[in-house]
């Protein structure tokens, strides 16, 4: 048995109906050259059914002791494991377009997993338009945290186009193929490097907290400089009220040079180009509303710990609090002041390790379990909102010859932060999943426009020439062909606007010279 930690602990206390603690993501593949849909679907579902010896967490079920909850839990095999009930194959309603598929993913993203099962859920979903189907799979918090659970996915598929697996994607033997992909240390030489960090760690570790945690205090009486914290000054908005479990999912993607190219003609990274597009986008959608505050919004940045290779931690993240600058009209300087908050956040973090990085989160977080239990999460949210950067594979993927066009995230809304937004860099694009609570955010689809407005917004404030994003019609990379034919037949349609136009003014001068 496997014991979880505090943190893997806490996303289960926290759960609650109206806030589903699980992640996961909606994948889009186009099928093989010459492939019955029907028939291959029924093939991938029947391989993934297959598996004998199971990698974590499908076959882990969680083991409450005698104390429940308050007491230690852990991962245990799960001996009536019932593959059929995890595995479900669903098909979309016609016309069969990506807003039926967003619409069904909204609602399987809002049920609870059970408890009394493994903590996951896979759904193959066909009915798609251009030959193509989706895979949305769903894993609790408690197993994985995002980057574990593109470790888990990228497990499942492979670089090659012509590779067909003979094993279950969720076997060990899957597992052990994407390992040795990696070129990780093998697990003797992985525990001795643990138990050298462990040591030095005992002597380090008082002195790098103690330094973080002054910042952090430093941060609350004003001397921070551009250090943010959660729960300090945090405004409240149409974001951040009390959620119900109904949820709404949308998604886009990007070119990765487009957003890349702005974080590098102002100084700054992918992220920082990705936060500000994303507080651009926040700013038109509250102005919209009405209800842009006049204080900043603040987002949690979370940040990977993990080590390169790390398939066996189920949460191994950290937590920068990052001031969106949505205030500040200008988006250079709400770039800036983006750029200058992450780096300070960054700072706090660099001389800590990945034990020490973890316990100052929980140290960070300890009002969360005081509020939460007294219902006053949302009328004092940590956050705005959270904003999370997960890389995924460089390489084109696929799964027994299926095209993996995209990998679009969809993670947790909780009770006083009703969006969350997530991306997947993959395959030189960038896929947004926005996840929001239905009920408090209901035209929470126009939040993609306004990404795209505030990306266009960054170019035009540096000299960039924009190109449309890619959208969701035949493939997520190309919807660009329908835009094409409508410029193409634009002009006709003015000139010929035009035209009736002048007709129509030729004809009231000949009315008025008749009258006249």
């Amino acid at each position: 048995m496997k014991k979880l930690s505090i943190i893997d602990a806490a996303f289960l206390m926290m759960e609650s109906r109206e806030t589903p603690m699980h992640t996961g993501s909606f994948n889009l593949f186009t099928l093989p050259k010459g492939a019955d849909e029907q028939e291959f679907l029924h093939g991938l579902a029947d391989g993934l059914r297959t598996a004998d010896e199971l990698q974590s967490p499908f076959g882990e079920k969680l083991k409450v002791g005698p104390r429940g909850m308050l007491g230690p839990l852990y991962w245990e095999k799960d001996t009536s494991l019932d593959l059929d009930y995890h595995i479900r194959h669903s098909a979309l309603p016609k016309p069969g377009r990506f807003r039926e598929s967003f619409a069904l993913v909204s609602r399987l993203h809002g049920t609870l997993l059970d408890r009394n099962r493994p903590l996951w859920e896979m759904h193959l979903i066909e009915g798609l338009p251009e030959r193509q189907f989706a895979v949305y799979a769903k894993f609790h918090h408690a197993a994985l945290d995002g980057v574990g659970t593109a470790h888990l996915l990228q497990s499942m598929w492979s670089t090659d186009p012509d590779e067909r697996i003979h094993y279950s994607p969720l076997s060990m033997a899957a597992r052990d193929r994407y390992v040795a992909t990696l070129g990780v240390d093998a697990p003797a030489e992985r525990e001795l490097r643990n138990v050298a960090e462990a040591l030095k760690a005992t002597f380090d570790s008082s002195a790098n907290l103690l330094g973080a945690l002054r910042k952090y205090v430093g941060a609350w009486t004003g001397s921070g400089g551009s250090l943010v914290v959660p729960w300090q000054n945090v405004p409240h908005s149409a974001i951040n009220t009390k959620v119900d479990g109904a949820r709404r999912f949308v998604a886009q993607s990007w070119p990765f040079a487009r957003i890349r190219a702005v974080g590098k003609e102002l100084d700054g990274t992918f992220n920082d180009a990705a936060l500000a597009m994303s507080a651009g986008a926040l700013r038109t959608f509250l102005q919209n509303h009405g209800e842009l505050p006049r204080e900043s919004l603040k987002s949690m940045v979370p940040v990977s710990l993990r080590r390169p290779g790390d398939m066996d931690s189920s949460n191994a993240i950290g937590a920068i609090s990052a001031d969106l600058a949505t205030n500040i009209a200008d988006p250079v300087k709400r770039f800036r002041a983006i750029k200058a908050s992450m780096e300070a956040g960054k700072d706090t973090f660099n001389n800590l390790s990945p034990s020490e990085a973890s316990l100052f989160l929980q140290l960070q977080q300890l009002p969360a379990l005081l509020l939460l239990p007294l219902g006053l999460a949302s009328r004092f949210p940590p956050y705005s909102t959270v904003i999370s950067n997960v890389p995924g594979p460089r390489q084109t993927m696929y799964w027994n010859g299926a095209r993996l066009e995209g990998i679009y995230p969809t993670s947790i809304v909780s009770e006083g932060i009703a969006m969350n937004i997530t991306l997947v860099t993959y395959d030189q694009q960038v896929h947004f999943g926005i996840m929001a609570c239905r009920r408090s955010l209901p035209q929470v689809q126009r939040f993609i426009d306004y990404l795209e407005d505030a990306l266009v917004e960054l170019e035009d404030a540096v000299g960039i020439s924009s190109q449309p994003p890619a959208k969701h019609k035949a493939k997520p990379r190309a919807k660009a062909k329908p835009k094409a034919a409508a410029k193409k037949s634009a002009p006709r349609a003015k000139a010929k606007a035009k035209a009736k136009a002048k007709a129509k003014a030729k004809a009231k001068a000949k009315t008025r010279s008749r009258a006249d």
